[in-house]
């Protein structure tokens, strides 16, 4: 019974190793094909990835340009409203975003305060001016 047991393991063995062969999948890739996939999956990757590092820097130096503009634009109308002898001494604090300009603090009068809106949309690079002065009651 030893001797039977002694050859039939091995057969057994040959027969699965044969049958491991035999799997004709049509998906079965070689390692080159595999390989070829991999390198242009990477290729794709990569040219994407330098794709979005493209825009990104796009847009990025978008809103530089856009910061360093409104500071200018900012810079320009408190400029222009210290240039006049009523609003100079009144404290104006101006905010840009994106080209429009909002005033708040107080004015002396309904003159001054349409002055200021008048001076702050002459200013170059201004879209629109939100004008919240309220005007002083105390002078």
């Amino acid at each position: 019974m030893n001797h039977r047991l002694l050859l039939i393991a091995p057969l057994t063995a040959g027969l699965l190793a044969l049958a491991a062969c035999d799997n004709k999948t049509p998906t079965t890739e070689t390692a080159g094909q595999k390989l070829d996939s991999v390198i242009a999956s990477t290729e794709q990757k990569t040219e994407q990835l330098s794709a979005d590092a493209k825009v990104n820097a796009a847009e990025a130096q978008k809103d530089t340009s856009e910061a360093l503009s409104d500071a200018a634009i900012t810079t320009r109308v408190n400029a222009q409203l210290a240039a006049d002898p009523t609003l100079s001494a009144i404290k104006i604090d101006v905010d840009t975003s994106n080209g429009r300009v909002r005033l708040s603090g107080t004015a002396p009068d309904d003159a001054a305060r349409d002055r200021a809106t008048t001076m702050a949309s002459a200013v170059s690079g201004v879209v629109t001016v939100d004008n919240q002065l309220k005007i002083d009651k105390k002078s």
